[in-house]
């Protein structure tokens, strides 16, 4: 066996996937392999589990999420079966543990009254940027979904927004639009009565090819709009909260006032309902105590 480090099997597993991948999914590949793999485990050319547990836990107390350290491990375990498949490596078994406290982490949202600000601010200070995280907060659009948005995707007579395409971040230089990651996603939302106000005279006067961040022909890029979002946060001294906050937080808004899940899951481009409810519905006490009181009551007892 001819044994070869990670970045060398790394070098040839990229050009292995290329004809088979989206440009984006390589892109998504690439960054993780670049920010995360190849500094720590470039050189080496085994993965032993202790090294790899011990990898997870530096990133886990580094702030990343665990579903952002599960989809590291997927790209550097594909890397190491194509390094096994080509006999330039051993394999590996690893049973990964994630700390109990980080894994039941809670989802960070906005409280209402800080969803409200936000609202409330954009409103009197008008801006096409600003108009964006308006629409995020109201439709629980994903941040690639709303740079991807054009004039032409907003009906105001029948008051429905369609996504049919997103924009991604593509590795080191360049931003792609496509569509949107499952059929799923691509859906019709109803447009509130507040959005359609601010909506209904811009749509006049706009041109419909335009994207409505830049309100021009050209895009944002994710990154890009995901600094303004930032200072305008700061600005308003809101709580450190991800761009992708604003679609959690929409989420829960519809949970808490009673939407049913199926309804939510749709509005979000969910592909399946499984989705929405391990994400936001977290019955309390009080919640379980009146399912078990309806029970009671409706066996007369």
């Amino acid at each position: 066996m001819i044994q070869k480090t990670i970045r060398e099997i790394s070098d040839a597993w990229r050009e292995d996937k290329r004809p088979y991948v989206k440009q984006s999914t390589l892109a998504a590949y690439m960054l993780i392999l670049e920010n995360h793999i190849l500094p720590k485990f470039g050189e080496s050319n085994e993965l032993h589990e202790n090294d790899v547990q011990g990898f997870v836990l530096e990133k886990l107390e580094g702030g990343l999420s665990v579903k952002s350290v599960k989809d590291i491990l997927i790209v550097l375990k594909m890397v190491m079966k194509f390094g096994v498949k080509n006999e330039w490596m051993n394999y590996y078994e690893w049973d990964i543990k994630y700390p109990t406290d980080v894994a039941g982490k809670k989802l960070e949202v906005l409280s209402v009254a800080n969803h409200k600000k936000i609202l409330n601010y954009i409103q009197s200070h008008f801006s096409f940027p600003g108009l964006g995280i308006y629409i995020s907060l109201s439709t629980g659009l994903r941040i690639g979904e709303i740079c991807a948005l054009k004039w032409s995707d907003i009906n105001v007579y029948d008051g429905i927004l369609t996504v049919n395409r997103t924009i991604e971040r593509i590795y080191i230089i360049e931003g792609e639009i496509n569509t949107p990651k499952t059929k799923n996603s691509c859906r019709e939302i109803p447009i509130n009565k507040e959005l359609l106000t601010m909506l209904k005279p811009l749509k006049k006067v706009i041109n419909d090819d335009y994207y409505i961040l830049t309100n021009d022909e050209r895009p944002t890029e994710p990154r890009t709009y995901r600094n303004y979002y930032k200072r305008l946060m700061e600005k308003l001294d809101i709580p450190k909260l991800k761009y992708h906050g604003l679609r959690h937080s929409f989420a829960t808004r519809c949970i808490e006032v009673g939407c049913d899940y199926k309804t939510v899951s749709v509005l979000l481009g969910h592909s399946n309902i499984s989705t929405t409810l391990d994400l936001y519905v977290h019955p309390n006490m009080e919640q379980k105590k009146r399912c078990i009181a309806k029970v009671f009551k409706s066996l007369g007892k």
